[in-house]
């Protein structure tokens, strides 16, 4: 059974009631507090490291909107590190957002949803390489050009389609040019 404690905490000299939960007979498990996750293998591309196979951690329920959370939400959430699973290693690893040029996995066939628009272009990268495809999603009206898009300064990861399920996501930081198509 569980059972709901009041007890005061001080912020800043001001007493406040906290919540605390408890187990009748004995202490709540870690488990309780577990934001449940599945593993999503991706190809991470780093700078300077290169090439990182591994899978990341993504919430079984989206905060955005029913069903699993996709990779773009977690790469574009506030935290500045992410965590790898790397199989080969048997090992763990936070990289830093900022050094991930872009992270490549496929979608699954009930994971791809209907977009009302969608850009085509070309993403011309700092190491040379040439990004193609499309990025899907419900723009606003005013809102529409590939210009908009890029200047959106709520994301640091952009979401290209390139057909058949396979998604990159690609670091702003590390785009030197794009163009429509």
């Amino acid at each position: 059974m569980m059972e709901l404690v009041l007890s005061p905490v001080y912020y800043d000299g001001i007493e406040r009631e906290s919540v605390s939960c408890s187990q009748v007979g004995g202490n709540m498990t870690k488990d309780f507090f577990k934001v449940p996750k599945q593993a999503k293998p991706v190809t991470l591309w780093v700078h300077p490291e290169g090439r990182v196979l591994g899978e990341i951690f993504v919430r079984e329920q989206s905060l955005h909107h029913i069903g699993l959370e996709e990779p773009v939400e977690l790469m574009n959430q506030t935290e500045s590190f992410v965590v790898i699973h790397r199989d080969e290693l048997s090992e763990f690893r936070f990289y830093n957002k900022s050094s991930i040029v872009r992270v490549e996995y496929e979608m699954l066939a009930e994971e791809v949803e209907l977009a009302r628009d969608s850009l085509q272009c070309e993403c011309h990268m700092m190491d040379g390489s040439l990004i193609t495809g499309t990025i899907n999603g419900n723009f606003p009206p005013d809102r529409r050009r590939l210009f908009d898009y890029m200047n959106n300064e709520h994301f640091q990861f952009i979401p290209l389609h390139q057909g058949e399920g396979k998604i990159c996501l690609i670091n702003k930081h590390y785009i030197n040019y794009t163009k429509s198509l």
